[in-house]
């Protein structure tokens, strides 16, 4: 389909508190891998928003004493949109459960499934795990240890699970089993990475079982239209964000929907993989819709080896990080320290050493270098090269592998691979300026074309850095851009990574020193 979106999606959000770097880190990449592919030239839908339903919603707003309406737009407006902004990140919609529109596509959908006989009523009866808003089966369970010592646990949360006993209605679920591992036996990356794959077909492989969809005991979901007396479950209203956001069942999206869905990638955590690759697939067989082509399951962010948690006490709000290291810095760090993909553990003198190191000693020092040597020796204006030689080439040669190893890396979701291919080159072009010593040419009157043509090296390749680190850091590199005179070439968003090749940087344009991209930290000044 010509007019096809490339449709990118975090998990929307559950707000029963404020966000921290966990939802910070899977935002920021799909920021990033969304930013890419508009650099590509491709159009692009990047989704993120709120669950604002549920069991964990409704009894934090009786713990505050307001309505559940009340403390989700509060939470929304004072915390979960602020850090958008925190973060720079470009998303071209924000979902929230409680809108109209999502209310409207959820029930159109389940109606959708009743009418073709997916879904019926039966009482449930086991543990329920209000933490992960979820029905469990013995085996998500463990036995407690210290004050939850002979009670039965998530393990997850580690916290004892309530034993529910409702009548509610059911999702055909079991009949979706030979059809999902047909479907993944097809589609070998539609789980991605390969772990996460297996755990799925592992799961399905097992046996589905049938599951309740709605709630009869919590009253703040969206209504069943042909039982009000009854929500839908959180889950089951959540996941329809997706579709939801882009159109469906409402009769002015039928276009958007047409041209979105389905979703190229979903990025979740791994604790919610089964959800997304296997209830979610399952829904949208029942309905009849095309499966989204990929959800990839990243790992958890550690802190003091414990999961990002705020019910744990080791949730860190992004402010904290970016009020010192800046939003910039922030973004580069949790995508190049961390393979998406894997557990990883943050640390504030990890993330210090690497600001200083790569940032400040590496792409800062280079910018500042660069441009300051363009204004001293040739008054600002950037100076026509002469010959190329050997070392002038090896520079040229590495920009178009770094290229082509950038974009491999970040369609494949590889974004420590990609930045580090785009920092070899930094590094790369910082080793040149000590070998080439423009300094020194600068002396000679007679080495002016030589110095010259040095100095265009390190300017352009400057300019092919600005454009492929442009998804990481934008406001960084956006400053880069203009101190290059590169705007002459258009704006910087425009730029093409797929289309960055050596000489496009036209001689005779200002430049200038930039401001200092990464200033040092506080305590590091002299």
């Amino acid at each position: 389909m010509p007019d096809k979106s490339f449709y990118v999606t975090t998990p929307i959000y559950y707000v029963n508190d404020a966000p921290h770097i966990g939802h910070a880190y899977t935002t920021v990449a799909g920021d990033v891998l969304a930013r890419w592919h508009r650099q590509r030239g491709e159009k692009v839908r990047y989704l993120t928003g709120t669950d604002e339903h549920g069991t964990k919603v409704q009894r934090k707003a009786e713990e505050n004493e307001v309505t559940p309406q009340e403390w989700v737009d509060t939470l929304v407006s004072e915390h979960w949109r602020p850090v958008l902004e925190t973060l720079d990140i470009a998303n071209d919609d924000f979902i929230r459960t409680t809108e109209e529109r999502h209310r409207r596509g959820v029930q159109a959908f389940w109606t959708v499934l009743k009418e073709a006989g997916h879904v019926y009523p039966e009482l449930y009866e086991g543990p329920y795990c209000v933490g992960c808003e979820e029905f469990k089966v013995a085996a998500d369970l463990e036995e407690g240890t210290g004050e939850y010592a002979g009670e039965l646990v998530c393990r997850i949360h580690g916290r004892p699970v309530e034993q529910l006993s409702e009548q509610n209605w059911w999702f055909r679920l079991s009949e979706f089993g030979p059809a999902l591992l047909e479907h993944y036996e097809r589609n070998p990356d539609a789980v991605a990475p390969r772990s996460a794959y297996n755990e799925v077909v592992s799961f399905i492989r097992g046996g589905l079982s049938d599951i309740s969809m709605s709630r009869s005991s919590v009253d703040w979901g969206v209504p069943l239209p042909w039982d009000p007396e009854q929500v839908v479950y959180v889950w089951f209203d959540a996941l329809l964000n997706y579709i939801t956001a882009v159109g469906y069942g409402q009769n002015s999206g039928k276009e958007l929907f047409a041209n979105t869905w389905p979703a190229d990638v979903h990025l979740v955590g791994k604790d919610i993989l089964r959800f997304h690759a296997v209830y979610w697939p399952a829904m949208l067989m029942a309905a009849g819709l095309p499966l989204p082509a990929k959800v990839f399951a990243h790992g958890w962010l550690l802190v003091g080896g414990e999961k990002m948690s705020k019910s744990k006490l080791t949730g860190i709000a992004p402010e904290t990080i970016t009020d010192t290291f800046g939003a910039d810095a922030f973004r580069y760090y949790f995508l190049r320290a961390i393979n998406f993909g894997s557990d990883g553990s943050f640390s504030w003198e990890d993330m210090r050493d690497r600001y200083t190191s790569e940032l400040a000693n590496g792409l800062g020092n280079l910018a500042s270098r660069g441009g300051a040597m363009i204004t001293k020796y040739f008054a600002g204006v950037l100076p026509e090269p002469g010959p190329y030689s050997n070392a002038d080439l090896v520079v040229q040669d590495l920009l178009a592998r770094t290229v082509a190893d950038a974009d491999a890396a970040m369609l494949r979701l590889d974004f420590s691979g990609g930045i580090a291919a785009i920092r070899g080159l930094i590094d790369a072009v910082n080793g040149y300026v000590t070998e080439q010593q423009p300094w020194a040419l600068a002396k000679d009157d007679d080495r002016r074309e030589r110095l010259g043509t040095v100095l265009y090296t390190i300017a352009e390749s400057l300019r092919a850095i600005s454009v492929l680190y442009h998804p990481v850091m934008p406001s960084a590199t956006e400053a880069l851009w203009q101190s290059l005179g590169a705007d002459a070439l258009g704006p910087l968003a425009d730029q093409v990574v797929t289309h960055v090749v050596w000489g496009q940087l036209p001689p005779g344009v200002t430049v200038s020193k930039p401001e200092q991209l990464f200033p040092r930290l506080p305590d590091e000044e002299e």
